[in-house]
C-alpha cells in the first residue's frame, strides 16, 4: 500500500465530523496493520491485528492551505524496543471542538503513511522523529 488519505476521513472533512483547525490530531506508530479504505476509527485498526506501539504529541502549527494539511515535524518519545514498524497513522483524536483525547472507537482516521523516508523502522527504546514531507503534498492533500 502506497500513502492514503482514507476516504471515509475525506468524507469526515466535507461533513465538519473533522476539523483540522480545532480538533487534536495525533500521529500513532502501528504495526501489523494493513490498510483499508473502509476503516472509519482507530479502533478498527486495533480489531484488524494492528498494535499501537507508540503516540505523538499533539501536532502543532497545523495549515490546510487549498486543502494540503501541513504541520510541524514531531517526536515519538522512547519508543519501545520490538519488532519493525510499518506505519504511522493521523487521526483526530478529539472531539470536532478540541479538547481531551476520544475513545479509541471515536478516533477518526484521516491519513496512512507507510512510504516514507525511515519506515519501517525498528525502534530500539530511543525517541523517533518525524519529518513530515516539504513537498507540494506536505502530510497530505484532500
Amino acid at each position: 500500500m502506497a500513502n492514503a488519505v482514507y476516504p471515509i476521513g475525506r468524507e469526515g472533512f466535507a461533513l465538519g465530523e473533522i476539523d483540522w483547525d480545532t480538533a487534536v490530531f495525533k500521529c500513532y506508530l502501528v504495526r501489523g496493520y494493513t490498510y483499508s479504505a473502509s476503516h472509519k476509527f482507530f479502533s478498527e485498526v486495533l480489531s484488524a491485528g494492528g498494535t499501537l506501539v507508540s503516540t505523538s504529541a499533539a501536532l502543532a502549527s497545523k495549515t490546510a492551505t487549498a486543502g494540503v494539511l501541513d504541520a510541524a515535524d514531531t517526536t515519538f518519545v522512547a519508543v519501545p524496543s520490538g519488532a519493525a514498524i510499518g506505519a504511522v497513522i493521523i487521526a483526530q483524536a478529539s472531539a470536532v471542538g478540541g479538547g481531551a483525547d476520544v475513545a479509541d472507537a471515536a478516533k477518526r482516521l484521516v491519513v496512512f503513511i507507510d512510504t516514507a523516508t525511515g519506515l519501517p523502522t525498528t525502534p530500539i527504546g530511543t525517541d523517533i522523529p518525524l519529518t513530515f514531507d516539504n513537498g507540494a503534498n506536505k502530510i497530505a492533500a484532500i
